[in-house]
């Protein structure tokens, strides 16, 4: 009787494997093989192949957060004239870290507008000239000036998420450009940003100053637009508060503040909670905690006014991570 194989054995059987012994055998021309020589007595019990490992060793995380303990960067400078080149210096090594390559807008769509309880609206899609894009929705009262203050406003969880943010400005008589970038808003909520973060760094490139590099071009568009000569920012979450301070140190003659809400300090928030990749695609740059962190960002960016006005949960914010 020939057992029927179980699942999962794939026809590996000894009634399967010395046929095969004697087929290849005779095309290679080697002596014939009839029979299988048993091993049994070779295989190892599981105990036999426990190596151990020292109660110290790190994993992965644990070595990241040793390697980030040792890093020292170079001071800042005290007096203003060797601060102003320290800040270009600076500037210059930032622009390597994140890959920045400034982009242009092909063109401005506006795709629709409303006029609804006082407050006039125009939507846009921003196409950039490297083939991605960005959409945005420009707000201000009907009777607010035409050279009104402008806010550029960021969420995390894309631009729907920030109405608060934006009724805020909006009652203040300002004009407001909520703006979803790439990797954000409804156009990625099916989409998996990360997967394709992952194949951005592979190729060279660096969402983060792709991400920069399209916030510096519609802030400057949307500032020429208002007829204003500097535009304020305000972010809500870790990953639209670093796109900010990072297009802000890059061209800190643009914003006149950014401010940031329910972000974080440090960078090193990202070993402490830990941050995973999925989370914050972005800031998973290589070098960028190694050079900067965003206290030295916001000191690149001056004279622009960087204020953190909450941070991220008592409970994220310290939170223990089970591998150490």
């Amino acid at each position: 009787m020939v057992r029927k194989p179980r699942p999962g054995q794939h026809n590996y059987q000894l009634n399967n494997r010395e046929p095969a012994y004697r087929f290849f055998s005779q095309q290679f021309g080697l002596p014939a093989i009839e029979k299988e020589t048993p091993v049994g007595q070779e295989i190892k019990s599981y105990e036999e192949l426990v190596v151990g490992l020292p109660k110290d060793n790190l994993t992965i995380l644990g070595l990241a957060r040793k390697l980030a303990s040792g890093i020292t960067r170079r001071p800042l400078p005290a007096d203003s004239p060797a601060k102003s080149v320290w800040a270009n210096e600076e500037r210059e090594t930032l622009r390597s870290v994140v890959r920045y390559k400034p982009v242009q807008l092909s063109r401005v769509w506006t795709l629709a507008n409303t006029k609804h309880r006082g407050v006039e609206t125009l939507s846009y899609l921003f196409e950039m000239d490297n083939g991605l894009s960005a959409s945005g929705v420009w707000l201000k009262g009907i009777v607010t000036p035409e050279k009104a203050p402008v806010t550029i406003v960021l969420n995390d969880q894309g631009r729907k998420a920030a109405a608060a943010d934006i009724s805020d400005r909006v009652n203040r008589d300002e004009q407001v450009l909520a703006l979803d970038l790439t990797f954000f808003g409804d156009a990625w909520k099916d989409n998996e940003p990360s997967s394709y973060a992952q194949i951005l760094d592979g190729e060279g490139d660096r969402p983060l100053g792709m991400q920069a590099a399209q916030l510096l071009r519609i802030a400057n568009w949307f500032r020429d637009r208002a007829g204003v000569q500097r535009v304020r920012l305000e972010a809500r979450g870790i990953r639209t508060q670093s796109i900010g301070l990072v297009a802000a140190a890059l061209q800190p003659d643009l914003f006149s503040e950014v401010i940031a809400h329910e972000g974080i300090p440090s960078l090193a928030f990202l070993l402490q909670k830990p941050v995973t990749f999925d989370e914050a695609p972005e800031l998973f740059c290589l070098d960028l905690y190694k050079e900067f962190d965003l206290d030295r960002l916001a000191a690149i960016a001056a004279p622009t006014q960087v204020k953190l006005e909450s941070s991220v949960k008592k409970d994220e914010r310290h939170s223990p991570s089970k591998e150490q």
